[in-house]
């Protein structure tokens, strides 16, 4: 996070924030495209640093390949991946955070119900094959 002092919003969150608005007045113009869903999380994939670049793009071919049924976009500037409108999963870049990791998250709508309690997103610092494998399972039990 910024190291700034402020009473509101950090940077990051002001920018998170600003490009969420300009994701909800495209997404009211109409619903946007698969294809250019995918075209804008290509390009803020683009936009990473190396280490964070490398992830997301693995991770954007580990969920099509799992769930080709969800639909690539952006959420809050972040790449994620939606069912029926409703984001399923998301990558949060460390950089864009000044966070020491990336994350995978999942939201409500994701299927990942374990008992009374379970996880719903995981610290990355590398993608391991066995880690890409977990994932893959994860992704299509959040879309079961």
């Amino acid at each position: 996070m910024s190291t700034k002092k402020t009473n509101g919003f950090t940077d990051e969150e002001r920018a998170a924030m600003k490009e969420r608005a300009k994701e909800l007045k495209a997404e009211a113009r109409g619903k946007k495209a698969r294809a250019e869903g995918e075209a804008d999380l290509l390009a803020k994939i683009a936009e990473m640093p190396k280490s964070d670049r490398v992830m997301a793009k693995r991770l954007h071919e580990i969920v099509k390949a799992t769930a080709p049924d969800l639909t690539p976009r952006t959420w809050y500037g972040m790449p994620a991946y939606a069912k029926d409108d409703k984001i399923v999963c998301f990558f949060q870049p460390a950089d864009k955070w000044k966070a020491r990791y990336a994350t995978l998250g999942f939201n409500d709508s994701a299927k990942l119900d374990e008992g009374a309690m379970w996880p719903t997103s995981w610290a990355l610092t590398e993608l391991s094959a066995a880690d890409e494998k977990k994932i893959g399972e994860l992704v299509k039990k959040a879309v079961s």
